[in-house]
């Protein structure tokens, strides 16, 4: 399959691993942040780590759009879904993330609630329209990726004349998230993890470009190299960090160059700003509010807002003390550090929602067995 089994060759694999083998220091420990979920799968699916010298060690952070979203809004969306007649649209993932007390949106479902799995935000216009006397909830999440998207659908909302339409915005940005995670003062109390450098997302850079990531390197020299998701992505991105931290050496660069420029998507980005506007704070799981990391719907659009609509409330709920989600996500903990990790939490009976997504962490750890890794 074209620019997919190129990136799978095994041969080239051993080549880079090879080269990370020789050109990796052996006095020195390189800590690695791959900040997307989709990363952390491909690292565990094709056993990348096993490549690695020992002295190379991957972190997983919070990049996925699932695992991140704290207790309080999986809880306001359970009470939206309540809501008599109302229709709550919203991805797979999203319907099994459980609250602290075990409900998710599933069994909600189950009880009676109308709460339907789609594929796209077009999807729910699309049952907005097939049910003019109905209210319509969207449960909006994901990084800079799939916010354009959901400004579509708006806008489409609003030209269609549809009243029965709203969303429910958790939209959050990515180097909101890098930067509280390098410099806020309340994460680094949760716990304190050494990072030497990133590997940057690669769809949310399709959109924002490499541009935004110069701040990092400029500001905390931290070298980034955006990487694509197959597995010689992956190892090549790693190169060039030991490269950079060899070298002294603290810039971002640009593996993924078949899909990302420094700009990004323009037209995208406009869109985008045309909708939602910057929230003070938000909250995510295991950061705890972060400020200017998320979106909001704009006045303009308010009547699509369905926290202005049903008046939503601003929920503050903590996670299942079992379950240690949020220290996975800041980079504290491993998957199998958890107590809970494969015996009582498996992806069957997920009690966190780093087990749900298919990007988390902990189902990235269980599906391909990393979790029979020497501790």
């Amino acid at each position: 399959m074209k620019y997919i089994d190129e990136f799978r060759d095994s041969a080239l694999a051993r080549h880079i691993a090879d080269n990370i083998a020789s050109e990796a220091e052996p006095h020195r420990a390189y800590h690695l942040m791959e900040f997307c979920g989709g990363h952390t799968h491909a690292i565990s699916r094709y056993g990348i780590v096993d490549l690695l010298p020992a002295n190379v060690r991957m972190i997983h952070g919070p990049g996925c759009p699932v695992c991140i979203l704290p207790v309080g809004r999986i809880e306001a969306a359970i009470r939206l879904a309540q809501i008599p007649r109302l229709i709550l649209c919203c991805y797979g993932d999203m319907m099994r993330v459980p609250t602290a007390k075990g409900v998710n949106l599933l069994k909600i479902k189950a009880s009676g609630a109308d709460v339907r799995m789609i594929y796209s935000s077009a999807d729910a216009v699309k049952i907005a329209q097939q049910n003019p006397a109905r209210q319509v909830v969207f449960f909006a999440i994901g990084f800079e990726t799939t916010t354009p998207p959901t400004a579509v659908a708006i806008q489409q909302a609003q030209v269609l004349g549809l009243k029965n339409f709203s969303v429910f915005c958790n939209h959050v940005l990515t180097p909101s998230a890098i930067s509280h995670i390098l410099q806020s003062p309340e994460v680094r109390e949760l716990g304190l993890v050494s990072l030497d450098g990133f590997i940057g997302p690669a769809h949310v850079s399709t959109i924002i470009g490499s541009r935004p990531y110069e701040y990092f390197a400029e500001e905390f020299q931290k070298p980034v190299v955006i990487a694509g998701f197959e597995p010689l992505d992956v190892m090549q991105a790693i190169l060039m960090l030991i490269r950079q931290l060899n070298q002294g050496r603290a810039v971002v660069e640009n593996e993924f160059t078949r899909a990302v420029t420094r700009n990004g998507n323009v037209k995208a980005q406009f869109l985008v700003a045309e909708v939602f506007e910057l929230r003070r704070a938000f909250e995510w799981r295991g950061l705890g509010l972060v400020p200017y990391s998320a979106l909001k719907i704009k006045s303009c659009y308010a009547e699509f807002d369905a926290e202005c609509r049903f008046q939503v409330p601003v929920l503050s709920i903590a996670d299942n003390k079992a379950c240690d989600c949020g220290a996975i996500l800041r980079g504290v903990k491993r998957p199998q550090d958890c107590k809970i990790f494969g015996i009582v939490c498996t992806p069957d009976n997920p009690i966190g929602s780093c087990m749900v997504s298919s990007e988390g962490a902990c189902a990235a750890h269980y599906s391909y067995g990393r979790f029979r890794e020497a501790c």
